[in-house]
């Protein structure tokens, strides 16, 4: 126990802060990469239609959301069996790079041949991606005893995460454009992009073996995990602002390239939108995290949805008029307010499950993590599916590279009412959640204090 204090407790060095972090580097790029650019591969370059196309980034998901809370229990008893987590992270890091790669390797030019190639090879990297993101979210809780040097984890991992999605959006799709836009483009996209998250991820899995992990006095099993879950409703609040807010992301992620070719006449621009959005928030994460100091995290965070939402709606007449200035200027106020919703949650997850260990006596970190990464990707996933159906319900035409067509009124206002007008309700929907959260919060500290506990 003096050990486990001992450790837990001192300040972290930056070595093992980044050491954390880095992991978010590849987990950020597989967040990013199939969201923007999956759906696009598969309409305009296989040339599938828009609503098999939406299955196929759906339907594999759904699985993910069966499978994280299964993989969060056998990480929680791994980590009591070995005190360590380092197993999944280690067989999703080392499986992840190849399946990523093989989603964008389709090596015959025919759209049902592909969609299902892409369905199949999604399927395995989601799983893959559990393997590892699920124990990589629990590592907070069990990083440090200290409320203020797990926040300073959470910061290093958003910045981290941030220039994760910031290197696998701006340079994807300039990778496979460069390489001619085809199938050979987005092949080579996805080897050059596998290859830096997997270095990324196997990376952090080693550097990450040194946190202890100390679940409960004997492992759960998936039902018993769940069950003390249940009771735990300010998290359940938290995590439903979360997904909100993960679904409106997702669905800007997939619209861009969209706006980009249809909207604003470069595809190229997919890039500079992404980098605008993302770039601004890596320098605004120790802006607000010195302002949730002061003010506090909840007002923070409901303040950047707020203003999120605010772009969004502004987003619609400067998209309709086809202004690249206007767009990339509101895509960079959007990176402000993106680093507010990775870093706000991301920091009241740990606390959230700190504070329910006096509740149920076992700190069933893997559990909770099994609960929101499965949230995670169904928002994550659904976001393409959503965009999808605004395609489809608008009359948008699937098309290849040899035979562009030309987009009719009602489809070009469907992407773009689907970019900007949706996500930003999603963003407002975020808002009372987040303020549920805390008034359970603060009735569940109050319970704390009022109840005495055993030593």
């Amino acid at each position: 126990m003096t050990a486990r204090t001992a450790t837990a407790s001192a300040a972290l060095p930056r070595r093992r802060l980044l050491g954390y972090g880095v992991g978010s580097v590849g987990t950020g790029v597989f967040s990013a990469v199939p969201g923007l650019l999956l759906l696009y591969y598969l309409t305009d370059v296989l040339g599938v239609s828009a609503a098999i196309a939406g299955a196929v980034l759906v339907v594999p998901k759904a699985w993910d959301v069966v499978l994280n809370p299964i993989v969060g229990a056998a990480s929680d008893r791994e980590a009591v069996r070995t005190g360590r987590r380092t197993r999944l992270l280690l067989i999703g890091g080392a499986t992840l790079p190849f399946l990523f790669a093989a989603m964008f390797a389709v090596p015959v030019d025919s759209p049902g041949f592909g969609a299902g190639w892409a369905a199949v090879a999604f399927l395995l990297a989601a799983s893959a991606f559990a393997c590892f993101q699920v124990p990589y979210v629990a590592l907070p809780a069990e990083i440090s005893d200290e409320p203020s040097e797990r926040g300073r984890a959470m910061a290093w991992r958003v910045v981290c995460l941030t220039l994760g999605i910031l290197v696998a959006g701006g340079l994807a799709p300039a990778l496979s454009d460069s390489a001619g836009g085809g199938r050979g483009g987005y092949a080579l996209m996805g080897a050059v992009i596998g290859a830096v998250m997997g270095a990324a991820l196997i990376t952090s899995a080693l550097a990450n073996r040194w946190i202890p992990s100390t679940p409960g006095p004997r492992p759960l099993g998936l039902a018993a995990a769940l069950r003390a879950a249940r009771g735990n409703r300010p998290f359940f609040a938290l995590l439903g602002g979360y997904v909100a807010h993960t679904l409106a992301v997702a669905i800007m992620l997939a619209g861009a390239p969209y706006v980009a070719t249809y909207r604003l006449d470069d595809y190229g621009l997919t890039s500079a939108m992404f980098v605008c959005m993302v770039g601004p928030s890596a320098f605004a994460v120790p802006l607000w995290r010195k302002m949730s100091v002061r003010y506090g995290i909840v007002p923070c965070y409901v303040t950047a949805l707020a203003m999120f939402a605010a772009t969004g709606f502004a987003s619609y007449p400067a998209i309709s008029a086809g202004s690249r200035p206007g767009v990339l200027l509101l895509a960079a106020l959007t990176g402000v307010c993106y680093a507010a919703v990775q870093l706000f949650p991301l920091s009241l997850l740990p606390e959230t499950v700190h504070a329910d260990k006096g509740r149920t006596g076992q700190a069933q970190a893997g559990a909770f993590t099994g609960l929101w990464t499965a949230a995670e990707t169904g928002a994550l996933a659904l976001g393409p599916g959503v965009f999808a159906l605004v395609l489809s319900v608008s009359s948008f035409r699937s098309s290849d590279l040899d035979e562009p067509v030309h987009q009719t009124g009602s489809a070009l206002t469907g992407l773009t009412f689907g970019f900007t007008i949706v996500p930003a309700l999603l963003f407002l929907l975020a808002v009372p959640l987040l303020l549920a959260y805390r008034r359970l919060a603060a009735a569940h500290r109050t319970t704390e204090e009022a109840q005495p506990h055993a030593v």
